[in-house]
């Protein structure tokens, strides 16, 4: 099985923290020259120290705030200059949590340009070298709740579901270019946003932050949250060439919590 990335380029959004930045860590140990993009410059910095050039990779970073549509196309202009990308990481932080009825019309918008104007804006700017290539594997790293809706989390659900018919959609439309398009189905993993949602839950419901972790874990036939190098093996897996017949799927990485097929 061939799982090696040497001479790829992959572009990894959201990479200073969390789920992200293993992501870069596991593709640069398979060999690609990662860019690392997200809006802290001094975190981004502390991540290229850590990737992996063994196969005398280029690694770089790029700085840009998903929240400036305008921006982030420039900055995605640039970097497309200077390299071709066969590798797209679409992952940025969730919404903020809440019951969907007291979301206001602002979350859902803002929601809507991070998370699908902003992952079309970067894949129409790459697509063209994927397609020359003959090579392309983007991947979005959404939620589980695309197939099944995660109570407390209104707007999340809402945008996460946007962004799955958004990658099925452009699944069918790149595949006959030799690029595929899937999602990865986080379920609870070990990551400040995780620490954030049981925050905010034991404080709606005044109950301590070991009660709400251990109520969530219990969801979960495995008994407790992935950690994120879990979810980076499956990203890493979906853009290697072993993958190339895997297409327009979402594939959960939950410990076997969503209930759905």
């Amino acid at each position: 099985m061939n799982l090696s990335l040497e001479n790829k380029n992959a572009l990894v959004c959201g990479s200073t923290s969390g789920i992200g930045k293993t992501i870069a860590i596991e593709l640069a140990k398979q060999g690609a020259s990662v860019t690392l993009l997200a809006r802290n410059e001094e975190k981004l910095k502390d991540v290229l120290k850590n990737l992996s050039n063994s196969s005398a990779q280029h690694h770089d970073y790029a700085v840009a705030d998903f929240q400036n549509i305008d921006e982030v196309h420039q900055v995605i202009n640039e970097l497309n200059k200077n390299r071709d990308y066969h590798i797209l990481i679409n992952n940025t932080g969730g919404p903020k949590g809440g019951p969907i009825i007291h979301a206001e019309a602002e979350e859902f918008t803002n929601a809507f340009k991070m998370h699908v104007v902003v992952n079309q804006l970067i894949t129409q700017t790459l697509v063209p070298g994927m397609k020359e290539a003959g090579y392309g594997r983007i991947i979005n790293i959404i939620s589980t709740s695309v197939k099944q809706p995660i109570d407390g989390l209104g707007v999340s659900n809402t945008i996460r579901g946007a962004v799955g018919s958004w990658s099925k959609t452009m699944a069918n439309e790149l595949g006959q270019f030799g690029i595929t398009v899937n999602n990865v189905l986080p379920g609870f993993t070990a990551t400040q946003r995780l620490e954030s949602i049981i925050d905010a839950r034991s404080k709606r419901e005044n109950i301590s932050k070991d009660e709400v972790a251990t109520a969530m874990k219990n969801q979960v036939p495995a008994r407790r949250f992935a950690e994120p190098e879990e979810v980076a093996y499956a990203a890493t897996f979906l853009a290697s060439p072993a993958a190339q017949y895997i297409n327009g799927v979402n594939l959960p990485v939950d410990g076997g919590r969503t209930k759905s097929l």
